[in-house]
């Protein structure tokens, strides 16, 4: 008789869920802010605005795999991804901060310039903790609802982490006068933040994950580089599906963090008003939470991520109507998003360590955590970068003006209907799309799940 994987003890499920702080803040308030700093502080061009928000990450395509591939080697050599986890959570806060650190005085193209080069350094420091990080649930727990426990407190955690930069940050740039001094104060502040959550994790991540639960060694994959990265990807159809699902919706999530600062600009008429559609879309994650915890014992996580899905889908649908009738009903509607949002974060990350395990128990145990989690992580933080790229792509083709702080433009009506645009339409379509992908779904302990076994 097998018996059941002993519950995550408190600390672990504590540590390991303060780590959302430094992914959930790095992952919010650049998708807020950064686009806006550029186009209306230093007066970048929206179009080469877009370059500079998507280029840095842009190349995480290729180096979160190689980060994962390293991972994987030096967790089979010392038994631990600890090492790099420290340098990601020391690193971030130095690069985060610099990024919006443009000294005064300095030219557009410097501070241009500036920016790109520390945005990208920051974005380097943080796949070498965000690709360890996402590894680490199929080293913690073989259990399948103990992982969906685990997730569901590091989503509350991110959802507070969401809050704290979403609508900090903005507060944090207008306490420090705003301007250039008021975003060097929020980059100061909220880099210290992301690096303190990190080093949360890495005090709980395992030290001993190349022996099983008999401590005999684990057979470890030969090849470390980006072609067995890509290779494991190819050989797992459920994560094939799970990927592509999950990089359509953080695209759409992309474009919505995005165009929230502009809709609260020139749709809602008050800059201040980002904050209220942070608090609108992310608060009902803390409520909601244990109803997708039950939904997954009662459905399996699928279903439930479909649920999940729908609900996302049908309030971006209808914020279009801020194109006719702009006005503050449009927070009753995010916080359906919100309720949408919260299983669409808990339930592929639950999922993700389901996958990882079902391909590691059908590679004689191989240790390639690393490789699908770089892997992920690329195509998360791929969606992310092109979210506010893609935004800006659609205010240059709709009119929009860019502007200084001390010299704000009025936009027009196709401006004003661009925003939205991005705000609801192309995160519409997007989910749509991504229902598609989550059909292919298929693996074991799902149909475990669903017959009570």
């Amino acid at each position: 008789m097998t018996m059941a994987p002993p519950r995550l003890s408190r600390s672990t499920v504590t540590g390991y869920s303060l780590g959302s702080v430094g992914t959930g803040g790095f992952a919010t308030l650049p998708g807020l802010v950064l686009a806006y700093y550029l186009t209306d502080t230093l007066g970048v061009a929206a179009a080469v605005a877009s370059l500079v928000v998507f280029a840095p990450k842009a190349l995480d395509v290729l180096i979160n795999p190689y980060i994962g591939s390293r991972s994987d080697a030096d967790a089979a050599r010392t038994g631990t991804r600890r090492r790099f986890l420290l340098l990601g959570a020391l690193a971030l806060p130095v690069f985060f901060a610099l990024t919006f650190a443009v000294p005064a005085g300095a030219s557009t193209l410097v501070g241009c310039l500036w920016v790109t080069a520390a945005f990208i350094l920051a974005a380097i420091a943080f796949g070498l903790f965000q690709v360890p990080y996402i590894a680490l649930p199929a080293e913690l727990t073989e259990d399948y609802h103990e992982r969906s426990r685990l997730m569901s407190w590091r989503v509350a955690v991110l959802a507070v982490a969401i809050l704290l930069f979403g609508a900090g940050g903005p507060a944090l740039r207008e306490l420090g006068g705003g301007g250039r001094t008021g975003y060097l104060l929020m980059g100061v502040i909220a880099g210290l933040t992301l690096g303190l959550g990190m080093l949360g994790a890495w005090r709980i991540a395992p030290r001993s994950i190349g022996v099983d639960v008999d401590h005999t060694p684990v057979e470890t994959s030969s090849g470390h580089g980006l072609a067995d990265s890509l290779a494991a990807v190819r050989s797992s159809g459920p994560f094939r599906s799970l990927l592509g699902t999950f990089a359509l919706q953080a695209l759409a999530i992309g474009c919505m963090l995005g165009s929230a600062q502009y809709a609260a600009t020139y749709v809602l008429d008050s800059e201040g008003a980002v904050s209220i559609l942070f608090a609108a879309l992310v608060a009902p994650a803390l409520a909601v939470m244990p109803m997708w915890i039950r939904l997954v014992r009662a459905w399996g996580k699928q279903r439930a991520y479909f649920l999940a899905s729908g609900l996302f889908l049908a309030a971006s649908v209808a914020m279009l109507g801020l194109i006719a009738a702009p006005g503050p009903w449009v927070y009753a509607v995010v916080a359906v998003a919100g309720i949408g949002y919260a299983g669409m974060q808990m339930l592929p990350m639950s999922m993700l360590p389901d996958v990882i395990s079902d391909h590691e128990n059908t590679a004689t145990g191989s240790v390639r955590a690393g490789a699908f989690s770089g892997v992920w992580t690329a195509a998360e933080t791929l969606g992310f970068a092109l979210g506010p790229a893609v935004v800006l792509a659609i205010l240059a083709v709709t009119g929009f003006v860019s502007s200084t702080t001390d010299h704000p433009v009025a936009q027009s009506d196709g401006a004003i209907t661009g925003i939205v645009i991005a705000l609801a339409a192309v995160p519409a379509v997007l989910v749509a799309a991504s229902l598609v992908t989550l059909r292919g779904y298929r693996l074991a302990a799902e149909e475990l799940n669903r017959s009570g076994k």
